[in-house]
């Protein structure tokens, strides 16, 4: 079966979708060809699901942003919710029950695309030491996201970001390197000490950690707000200035580099001009970190997913091979997963960042992780994903060779105009 737009051409033929996610293309699917399907454990699955289906289920109306799936996650839910599932057989016959597989990819593309993220252990202290004089800080007071309340938790992680001067005057936020030269320090701003920039940075990156205390207590804190500037990746920097081959890129790399080149570190950082605060959030040692639908992750099953395109709670099947084991191995990596996270780097519709958990191992799996994968989008039953297939046409086909240049032109404008189309 042919893979098929969802898109572009969907909108200029005026063809009527049961649903449409922009810059993709999909191909129906059934559970038998699916590799790996039968051997994942869904019961896992299942239970992060169920997590999920709380606030989805507490929603009284529709969302205010029409995505592909919309509320039809309300059913299997519902179904979910009621259902008295025990055994990882029982939930692989609720999903093929409620669901429909849809192979998802970027139009053009056969392969998605992941990473991984975890949450770091870190050391640090309630008070400013020689040892531990790097500032978490807390969300400031004169920090403004249009459209967003200024009372809300966990301000997206993309809009327009301001700082407002006097009563009216709204100017951009403080970038990375105005913010470690000083600009919002003696505020009363700090959460705690590091004993790092790189340790700061890498919480960032990751949106939470657990700070160790020198009195062995802990302090967990989450992604809550950011300054406003497109995240730069440090290790693509670091890749075009031929300072770490592509092929050897990790969070480890990464580090050791900026802990070898403090003068180095200091720029790179300052590339990146994004800067995160957080918020300190209620959570014992046992409790895993939470997502941005505001549930607690599930490592292995959780990922971060576009949130411009996806719906909190949709399940994923992942299946391919992925560095887990060790930097080099090819370990078969078929799961079932659940969105229920984003991030500022996960853009587009075959795009996902897996939760590994927290701790040193964790973070060495997450490091090493960027590699091509096959997704499969489940679909809730109410949505029809086969009727799509038939009504949508397929893409106009590649001019061969020889073909009069204004055709070549015209060829060569439609693949730019769909590329621009997604994200």
């Amino acid at each position: 079966m042919s893979l098929l737009p969802v898109a572009a051409s969907a909108r200029r033929h005026h063809v009527v979708l049961p649903f449409e996610i922009a810059g993709s293309q999909y191909n129906p699917v059934t559970w038998r060809e699916i590799a790996g399907w039968d051997d994942d454990d869904q019961l896992a699955a299942f239970r992060a699901f169920r997590i999920s289906c709380a606030p989805i289920l507490a929603q009284t109306k529709p969302p205010a942003d029409a995505k592909a799936l919309g509320g039809s996650l309300h059913e299997p839910c519902r179904a979910a919710r009621s259902a008295h599932i025990n055994t990882a057989a029982q939930a692989r016959v609720f999903f093929e029950r409620h669901f429909r597989p849809v192979q998802i990819s970027r139009l053009g593309e056969n392969d998605g695309f992941v990473t991984g993220y975890y949450e770091p252990v870190i050391e640090g202290s309630r008070t400013r030491t020689d040892v531990f004089n790097v500032p978490v800080y807390r969300r400031p007071s004169n920090l403004f996201v249009r459209g967003i309340r200024q009372d809300a938790t966990g301000l997206p992680n993309g809009g327009q970001v301001f700082r407002k001067i006097g009563r009216r005057k709204l100017v951009p936020y403080y970038d990375r390197g105005q913010i470690e030269d000083g600009a919002i320090a003696g505020r009363g701003l700090e959460i705690c000490w590091l004993k790092s920039d790189t340790d700061l940075l890498f919480t960032q990156i990751q949106g939470s950690a657990r700070v160790r205390l020198q009195d062995g207590s802990t302090v967990r804190i989450n992604y809550d707000a950011h300054n406003g500037y497109r995240y730069t990746p440090v290790g693509r920097v670091l890749i075009d200035l031929n300072i770490i081959p592509k092929e050897e890129m990790s969070m480890q790399r990464i580090r050791e580099w900026m802990d070898a080149n403090p003068e180095g570190a200091k720029d790179l950082r300052r590339q990146n001009r994004s800067y995160v605060f957080f918020r300190e959030v209620r959570l014992s040692d046992k409790d895993e970190a939470v997502g941005a639908q505001g549930v607690p992750l599930t490592p292995g099953r959780s990922i971060a997913v576009d949130k411009a395109l996806h719906v909190y709670g949709t399940p994923f099947f992942i299946t391919g091979t992925l560095p887990i084991d060790a930097p080099q191995a090819k370990t078969p990596f078929h799961r079932l997963m659940v969105a229920q996270d984003t991030g500022s780097a996960i853009v587009g519709p075959a795009r996902a960042d897996i939760y590994f958990g927290a701790g040193t191992e964790a973070g060495q799996i997450s490091g090493r992780l960027r590699n091509p994968i096959r997704f499969v989008l489940l679909v809730p039953n109410s949505l029809d994903p086969v009727a799509a297939a038939r009504t949508v046409p397929l893409p106009h086909a590649r001019p061969a060779p020889g073909v009069k240049r204004r055709a070549r032109g015209h060829y060569r404008h439609r693949a730019h105009w769909h590329r621009r189309g997604g994200p």
